[in-house]
C-alpha cells in the first residue's frame, strides 16, 4: 500500500517542499530510504522502528520503501523522522483516515516515541504557506516559532501518538491555545557610560543613522570595544518583517531556543578572531549561515581586526557591497542574506601603543606597518567611517565631567534620520547608488571639495561615493534636505582615521 505526506528540506536559510512517499509491500523485512538522503536521514529507519514499537503500535514486518521527492535535492537533518513514521503507518493501514493532503510535518523522534525539536521550523512554515498548504505539524517546543506565520493551522506534536491523534481527530486542535513564553528583554549597554571620546560617539551616531561600516583604531584601554558594544542600543526599532527574516535565519542555524518565537532584539554577533571562513560567511558541505548572516538586520563586531586571517576578512567585501553572500557548490548555489552593520576595532600596532602620548611603542621597525597591512586596502576602502580613539583624558575619567548623552537621546535622532531616508528613497543611505549619488554632486562647492580631497587624500572612486553617502547621513541628522559643503567636510574627516 502506498501513502504520502509532505515535509521540507533546508537549503541555506530557506526550505523546499519534499514529498515523503512510503510503500509497504510483501517481501523480506527491510527498510530502505531513497531520494538522496544523508547519513542522518538514513539513520531515521532505526529511530522510526523503535518509536513505533514504543508507542504500542505494530511495526510492519514487510518490505518498506520510503522515497523523498524531488530525488535530486540533498536531504539532511533529523526532521524527517516524524513524516516518515506517519507515512509508514498510513501505508500499513494503521492510520484512519488517510494522511491530510495539505499537511507539512516536521519532527525528530526519540526511541521512546517522543517528538524532539528540530531546526528550520520557521522557514518550513513560510514555505508551507507559500505552497498553499493548510496545516503544519511541528514539535511542541517549536510551536511558538511556527505560529509566527499568519493564516496557517499549526498543530503540536509531543509524541508519535499525539501526532496520530492530531491527524485523526479534527477536534483535537490545541495549538491555538498554547501559551507563548514571555520573552526576556535585556537592555543593551548605554552610551551614558562612555566618558569623553566625542568624535567616536559622533561616528557611532552617524553609523547607526545611515547603516555605515565603522572602524575604531586606538591603544588598549581607550574604549574601542566599549563604544562598539553600544552601537545596537542606537539602532531604531525593527519592523515585524525584519524580525521575521532574522528569526528565520536563526531557525535555520538551530539557534532559536525551544519554546521561543520571534527574536526580541536585533542580533549582535561578536565572533572570535580564530573563526574560520565558512563560520564567518557561511558554507560547509551542507551550506549553513555564517556570522554575517546571523547578524542580518543587526550588528557584527569584529574586535582585534588584524588578528583575523586576512583571507577570511577579504571575503567580507561582497556582503559589505551587496548585503548578500553567494556560496557556490558543485551541486547547488545558495544565497544568504547579510545586511549587517559592521563595527570593527583594532590596535595601531602589535603592542598597541604606537602614537600613545604617555607610553612608548615597543614594536620593532616595520612591525606596525606589517600589522596594519593584515587589513587589506580594498576592505578598508569599503569601511565608511574610520576613527582614531585616543586614550581617555584623566579629567574626563575621574574628574567631575559633564554627564554624557544617553543611548535613548541619540537613538531619537537616529530614528528621525532613518524616517527621512525611508520617505525620500525607501532605503538606508549606505545603499545609495546611481541617480541618488549623482544628485549630491550638483552643488559646485561640494564638487570642488571632493576634487580636492581626491587629490590630497588619494581617494578612490568608491571612497568618494562612500563619502557622499556619509555626508547625506550627516545632513539627515541635521534635518537638512540638501547636502552642503560642511556635511561633506565632516564626512571626509572619517576617511582613514
Amino acid at each position: 500500500m502506498l501513502a504520502a505526506t509532505f515535509t521540507t528540506a533546508l537549503v541555506g536559510v530557506t526550505a523546499e517542499l519534499v514529498r515523503v512517499e512510503a510503500d509497504v509491500s510483501f517481501g523480506l523485512p527491510a527498510f530502505r530510504v531513497v531520494g538522496l538522503p544523508d547519513a542522518s536521514v538514513r539513520e531515521s529507519r532505526d529511530r522510526v522502528r523503535s518509536a513505533i514499537r514504543s508507542a504500542g503500535l505494530e511495526y510492519p514486518p514487510h518490505r518498506i520503501t520510503v522515497n523523498l521527492s524531488p530525488a535530486d535535492l540533498r536531504k539532511a537533518g533529523s526532521s524527517f523522522d516524524l513524516p516518515i513514521a506517519l507515512a509508514v503507518l498510513a501505508a500499513a493501514g494503521q492510520l484512519r483516515p488517510a494522511l491530510p493532503s495539505g499537511a507539512v510535518v516536521l519532527g525528530e523522534l526519540s526511541l521512546d516515541g517522543r517528538v524532539l525539536p528540530c531546526r528550520g521550523v520557521l522557514p518550513a512554515a513560510l514555505t508551507a504557506r507559500r505552497a498553499g498548504m493548510s496545516m503544519v505539524m511541528v514539535p511542541l517546543d517549536n510551536v511558538a516559532e511556527a505560529q509566527l506565520v499568519p493564516n496557517l493551522d499549526v498543530r503540536p506534536a509531543a509524541s508519535l501518538l499525539e501526532a496520530l491523534r492530531e491527524l485523526t481527530d479534527p477536534q483535537h486542535a490545541v495549538a491555538a491555545s498554547l501559551p507563548r513564553p514571555a520573552a526576556e528583554v535585556i537592555d543593551p549597554p548605554d552610551l551614558v557610560d562612555v566618558r569623553g571620546q566625542s568624535l567616536a560617539r559622533r561616528a557611532l551616531e552617524i553609523a547607526a543613522a545611515g547603516h555605515h561600516a565603522l572602524l575604531f583604531s586606538g591603544p588598549p584601554g581607550a574604549g574601542k570595544s566599549m563604544l562598539a558594544r553600544r552601537l545596537p542600543g542606537l539602532l531604531p526599532d525593527w519592523t515585524f518583517d525584519e524580525a521575521l527574516e532574522a528569526t528565520a535565519i536563526h531557525s535555520a542555524a538551530g539557534l532559536v531556543a525551544p519554546g521561543a518565537g520571534l527574536l526580541v532584539a536585533r542580533p549582535f554577533r561578536a565572533p572570535h578572531h580564530t573563526v574560520s571562513m565558512p563560520a564567518l560567511v557561511g558554507g560547509g558541505p551542507q551550506p549553513r549561515p555564517g556570522e554575517v548572516s546571523l547578524a542580518h538586520h543587526g550588528v557584527l563586531l569584529l574586535d582585534e581586526l588584524p588578528e583575523f586571517e586576512r583571507r577570511t576578512l577579504d571575503v567580507l567585501r561582497q556582503p559589505l557591497e551587496d548585503g548578500v553572500v553567494h556560496v557556490a557548490r558543485a551541486a547547488r548555489s545558495v544565497t544568504f542574506p547579510a545586511g549587517f552593520l559592521l563595527v570593527a576595532a583594532m590596535n595601531p600596532c602589535p603592542c598597541g601603543f604606537l602614537g600613545h602620548p604617555r607610553r612608548p611603542c615597543r614594536c620593532r621597525p616595520g612591525e606596525a606597518d606589517r600589522y596594519t597591512a593584515r587589513v587589506s586596502g580594498p576592505l578598508r576602502d569599503r569601511i565608511d567611517l574610520s576613527v582614531h580613539v585616543p586614550p581617555v583624558a584623566p579629567d574626563a575619567l575621574v574628574g567631575v565631567a559633564a554627564v554624557s548623552e544617553s543611548s535613548a537621546d541619540v537613538r531619537h535622532r537616529v530614528q528621525a534620520a532613518r524616517r527621512r531616508q525611508d520617505e525620500r528613497q525607501g532605503r538606508v543611505n549606505s545603499r545609495l547608488t546611481g541617480v541618488g549619488l549623482a544628485s549630491l554632486r550638483r552643488d559646485p562647492a561640494v564638487a570642488a571639495l571632493l576634487s580636492q580631497a581626491m587629490l590630497q587624500l588619494e581617494l578612490s572612486a568608491r571612497a568618494v561615493d562612500r563619502v557622499l553617502r556619509v555626508a547625506r547621513t550627516v545632513a539627515d541628522l541635521e534635518g537638512s534636505a540638501k547636502v552642503a559643503r560642511r556635511h561633506v567636510a565632516e564626512a571626509l574627516q572619517f576617511r582613514g582615521g
